[in-house]
């Protein structure tokens, strides 16, 4: 096996600036509607190329999970494109796991753009976007790399332009598994259906805070700290808090003092 090429590629985390749940489908999935901004905390990927079909993930060791999704996403895209070349991949994990940034999707997503450059298929993002959905909600997204205006399971995407900010993120050092919120008996799944026109004149609320904050103490006691710096909310179905700021001086001045 011979090594061709060595490539860094990050890959941005997201932030909800809304989540709103409207309704369920026959299949269980969720209907949702939210605002999905991506901001440049990163975690980094590392791919080498390889002359054979070998894949492989070498950052976690024995602790990698059968079913990770970045060697998930390079095999789908291996089999779309009738790859014969593989590809070592490792990861400099910054986004924390269960966060509600969307970390994993965006490691899937930029292992779908970044093998679909260095292995020269250079298939459109449609269908990478595509190839995407079927790893999860949130890739598309991230493989489409915009900000944007999110429907259905949250792959209906409209791309949108919004005013530059700064946000203060709070990680109360404890993971959620998006599931568990998804499935709780308390979360509210008929909110009304707003517009993008609504959402820019009167916002919007996370439905999954609530049910979040019920059931973690970290998460309430990081929510109600930021608070008094900022309007304070939660990002998907947590952990991370956040609060937008008009400038990076206001945001790191929100931090100061924050507990360990």
């Amino acid at each position: 096996m011979a090594l061709r090429s060595l490539y860094d590629v990050a890959a941005p985390a997201k932030l909800n600036l809304f989540l709103h749940v409207v309704g369920r489908r026959s299949d269980g999935y969720h209907l949702l509607q939210s605002v999905f901004v991506l901001i440049d905390w990163s975690d980094i990927l590392h791919f080498e190329c390889r002359d054979d079909r070998t894949l492989a993930r070498h950052d976690l060791g024995a602790a990698l999970p059968a079913d990770d999704l970045c060697l998930r996403a390079a095999r789908a895209l291996q089999e779309q494109g009738g790859v014969t070349q593989g590809a070592d991949i490792s990861i400099d994990k910054q986004v924390p796991w269960g966060a509600g940034m969307g970390g994993g999707s965006s490691d899937a997503a930029t292992t779908l753009v970044a093998l679909n450059e260095i292995w020269g298929l250079r298939l459109p993002v449609d269908t990478l976007a595509e190839i995407g959905l079927g790893l999860g909600a949130d890739v598309p997204l991230f493989v489409r790399g915009q900000s944007a205006w999110g429907e259905g399971v949250g792959e209906r995407l409209t791309p949108l332009e919004l005013p530059g900010r700064h946000f203060a993120i709070v990680f109360p050092g404890i993971g959620i598994r998006t599931a568990e919120v998804f499935q709780a008996p308390e979360l509210t799944r008929k909110t009304p259906e707003t517009t993008i026109r609504g959402f820019l004149k009167a916002g919007g609320r996370n439905d999954c805070e609530p049910v979040v904050t019920g059931r973690s103490p970290e998460v309430r006691r990081a929510l109600a700290w930021l608070a008094e710096r900022g309007k304070a909310q939660m990002s998907g179905t947590g952990s991370c808090v956040f609060a937008a700021f008009a400038d990076r001086g206001s945001a790191q001045a929100a931090l100061v003092g924050l507990p360990p």
